[in-house]
């Protein structure tokens, strides 16, 4: 006898099916629903598209930092860092490897001796992606000494703790979000890794209608901050091209909500559509889509969302779902830098399997480290910034970043990969038609 377990899997593997089924019958119900309603004109008249909660960005000109202290959250044998990021929620997973990056740099550094002897460490807390807590968590680090904010996940949370970092004069470093704001030339105390989302946005665009000729392109995105940021990317990418959204749908942030969106997007027929969200949401989507078979698009999503944990979610369902990325592929060994990666990983958390989320805290903490040693041993909070804004070109084992007055992004460089048919990422030039 095998004992009761097979059974009881096989019970809740049914009843979920059989939920799942109901609720794509309600859903499909809905949908037949404002068909009938529709019934009544030969032409029917477009939905307005949904209207979203607007947003006022902190200005940096309000945040100007005063002296700096010297050398807050330094000793004679160490450096002490923190990070607000989500280490619970539907975006755990994306602070969770953030810092599993971050670590793993400092604990390379560590191993060699550290930074001019000092020993690096991090301090986290979790804000579970949500801004008040972010703006919480950035002051009780700053209190504690800090000496410099890095690794702070998501728009809406980075909104909130810009500036409360910026009033206390505190490092602002590597947020793992390509939003606009963030990269205002009169933050003074704000140092971007990655590539923005108006970057990945034009490259999605460009993507869709040069390789692949689509004309009708809808956008999904997280009533947010940060999806608010994706979208106007979108939307500014798409006048360039005189051309506009066919639909658009939005979820809450912190949820899965996506039904009502999926059914405002199938309205507009679209042949692509650019998702701009975190991994539980977007792969929720994709899965309700592909089983209502509600639109017939090519899926592409911004790198904000998580692809290890987005490709779990998914499993094979993800075949033909298009991410951009902002960093290097992360598995090629064949690049110093990922090669030095998977080193520093494998030191650090043998069990840990490599990722692109955890290959930017890596980075991020390398830029950190950088940014340091050119301090030298008599280091302060302003030269750290100095040499960080105005060094000028760096260079991560083959990775280059360059900064300069007025340009606080080190990288414009924005990526293409898909899933495959085994369920994992693979690198492209271009886009191809999957067939979703």
């Amino acid at each position: 006898m095998n004992g009761p377990a097979p059974v009881i899997a096989s019970l809740r593997h049914c009843a979920i099916a059989f939920l799942r089924r109901a609720a794509v019958a309600a859903l499909l119900a809905a949908v037949a629903a404002v068909a009938v309603a529709a019934c009544g004109s030969q032409t029917a008249t477009p939905a307005p598209l949904p209207t979203p909660t607007p947003a006022v960005a902190p200005t940096p000109a309000a945040f100007q930092p005063a002296a700096m202290p010297g050398d807050t959250g330094v000793t004679p044998d160490g450096i002490l860092f923190g990070q607000s990021a989500a280490f619970s929620g539907p975006a755990r997973e994306l602070g969770l490897n953030m810092r599993l990056g971050i670590e793993a740099a400092f604990a390379e550094a560590n191993r060699a001796g550290g930074v001019h002897g000092r020993q690096l460490s991090l301090i986290s807390l979790d804000d579970a992606y949500e801004p008040e807590a972010a703006a919480t968590n950035s002051l009780n680090l700053i209190r504690e000494g800090v000496f410099a904010l890095i690794g702070e996940v998501g728009t809406p949370t980075s909104r909130s703790a810009t500036p409360v970092a910026a009033d206390a004069s505190v490092p602002f470093v590597a947020p793992f979000t390509g939003a606009a704001f963030l990269r205002d030339q009169d933050w003074s105390n704000i140092v971007n890794l990655r590539a923005s989302y108006n970057q990945e946005t034009e490259e999605m665009v460009e993507r869709f209608t040069t390789d692949l000729g689509i004309e009708r392109i809808a956008v999904l995105y997280q009533d947010d901050s940060f999806g608010r940021a994706g979208y106007n990317g979108a939307l500014a990418a798409l006048k360039r091209r005189d051309m506009e959204p066919v639909a658009v749908g939005l979820y809450p942030r912190n949820t899965t909500a996506v039904k009502t969106a999926l059914l405002d997007l199938g309205k507009g027929r679209p042949q692509g559509i650019i998702m701009v969200g975190a991994y539980d949401p977007i792969g929720e989507f994709i899965l309700w889509a592909k089983e209502t078979k509600l639109v017939d698009a090519e899926f592409i999503t911004i790198s904000f969302v998580g692809s290890n944990a987005l490709a779990q979610k998914l499993g094979p369902q993800g075949e033909g779902v298009y991410v951009t990325q902002v960093v290097p592929f992360p598995t090629d060994a064949s690049l110093p830098v990922v090669a030095s990666y998977l080193d520093a990983l494998a030191d650090f958390d043998p069990d840990a399997a490599p990722g692109f989320v955890s290959f930017e805290g890596y980075l991020a903490g390398r830029l950190a480290i950088a940014g340091l040693e050119r301090c030298g041993p008599d280091v302060t909070r302003n030269c750290f910034l100095d040499s960080l804004l105005h060094g000028g070109n760096f260079d991560i084992d083959g990775f280059p970043l360059s900064y300069a007055d007025g340009v606080n992004q080190g990288s414009d460089r924005v990526f293409l990969t898909v899933i495959g048919d085994d369920g994992q990422y693979h690198p492209i030039e271009r886009l191809y038609e999957t067939g979703n």
